[in-house]
């Protein structure tokens, strides 16, 4: 067994699947990352990924794979990447425990690294069957 730093839905791997699918060429996944910007202070970055990083974790899902950037690991921990529809507007979302607050608008978010010592006296730790 090994640790995942975050999960996907079925609905986040059938996106990414899709976005793989559509560029295709060299792509393989996507990577997901934090940058700093908008009015809370940070925000989620989705790219496509045609070379994988080594240093990058790799979290996989109904053969989608969604590489992790080493600077958002422990933002990210525990957090649920899902991908919803509706009348307004479609995107990847962030279940993310490790948020404190967000915009008005739902573009940026404000995160505290994860309690590494909260997570493993509660055992929330990510666990994936190899």
């Amino acid at each position: 067994m090994g640790f995942a730093v975050m999960s996907l839905t079925d609905a986040a791997a059938s996106r990414v699947r899709a976005i793989v699918e559509n560029a295709g060429g060299d792509a393989k996944g996507i990577r997901v990352s934090i940058k700093k910007g908008g009015c809370a202070g940070m925000e989620y970055a989705v790219d496509l990924v045609t070379e994988p990083n080594s240093k990058d974790d790799l979290v996989e899902h109904l053969e989608a794979k969604v590489w992790v950037a080493p600077e958002a690991v422990l933002y990210l921990l525990g957090t649920q990447m899902d991908f919803e529809v509706t009348a307004l507007r479609s995107g990847f979302t962030f279940n993310n425990p490790n948020q404190t607050s967000a915009c008005g608008c739902g573009e940026s978010v404000e995160l505290k690294p994860a309690d590494l010592a909260a997570l493993a006296a509660r055992g929330d730790a990510v666990v994936r069957a190899n």
